[in-house]
Order: structure tokens, then C-alpha cells, then sequence
């Protein structure tokens, strides 16, 4: 079996591009920006496709790995985990549409749905980070 060591800080890395792209894209698109809006965007969406890829990779490979932290630290862990768990499912879907909307020249729909998609996927992917983080790198 390969060494698969590396992946979880490159999908830590890749999550935390996204959340990079998606924030400086929202901050293009509000400068009227329009081609370094659709290219952040763009960028954004490829790192969340890579990650993902890559995280189902690990995982298939891998498994789980446990929290060691306990007491506090443990249930903020894991309310971080649920809240994160929860939204990321809906982030593909919501990131396909929204994307596909705007390729479509659809952007009265796109804005709609990109009010929602926006701060759900920058929260997936900045508590993606976070949870990395929590599970190999905080000392515990």
C-alpha cells in the first residue's frame, strides 16, 4: 500500500485554497469583477472536487480516525464535526448548481442560490480545516 501519510494535510490544504477562492471571489464579484469572480470560482470548485476525491480516497484506504481529546475539547469536536458533517453533504449539490447556473448565463438564479450555497460551503471548508487540525495536529 502506498504511504497515504500526506493526504489529510493535503485535503486540509485543499479545503483551506477553497475557502480562500470562495472569499476573495465574493469579494471580486462585489467589486463588479466579473472575470476574477467566475475564475476564484472556478479555482474554488476544482479544490473542493480535489479534496474530495481525495478525502474518499483516504478514508476508503484508511477508515476513521478517533478524537483523542475528551471532556470540553471533545464536545466542541464533535459539535464541529456534526454542523460540518452535516452541511458538506449539501455542498456538492449546491456548488454544481450554483456553478451550472451561472455557465448557463442563468445569474438572476445563480444569485439566488449562490446567498445560500456561499456561507455554507466557506463554513464546510473553513471547519474542515478545524477538524484537521483537531485530529492531527493539536496537541493533546
Amino acid at each position: 500500500m502506498p504511504d497515504l501519510s500526506t493526504l489529510p494535510t493535503l485535503n486540509a490544504s485543499l479545503n483551506g485554497l477553497s475557502a480562500t477562492f470562495l472569499v476573495v471571489g465574493y469579494w471580486m464579484i462585489r467589486q463588479r469583477r466579473i472575470g476574477a469572480h467566475r475564475a476564484c470560482m472556478l479555482i474554488a470548485f476544482a479544490c473542493s472536487v480535489l479534496f474530495l476525491v481525495s478525502y474518499l480516497f483516504y478514508h476508503s484506504q484508511v477508515g476513521s480516525m478517533r478524537f483523542q481529546g475528551t471532556g470540553t475539547l471533545k464536545t466542541f469536536y464533535l459539535t464541529v464535526l456534526l454542523t460540518h458533517s452535516a452541511l458538506a453533504a449539501a455542498v456538492p449539490i449546491l456548488a454544481a448548481i450554483t456553478l451550472m447556473r451561472a455557465l448557463r448565463g442563468r445569474f438572476d438564479k445563480h444569485a439566488a442560490i449562490a446567498r445560500w450555497t456561499l456561507p455554507i460551503w466557506l463554513y464546510v471548508s473553513v471547519t474542515g480545516v478545524l477538524v484537521y487540525w483537531m485530529l492531527y495536529q493539536l496537541p493533546i
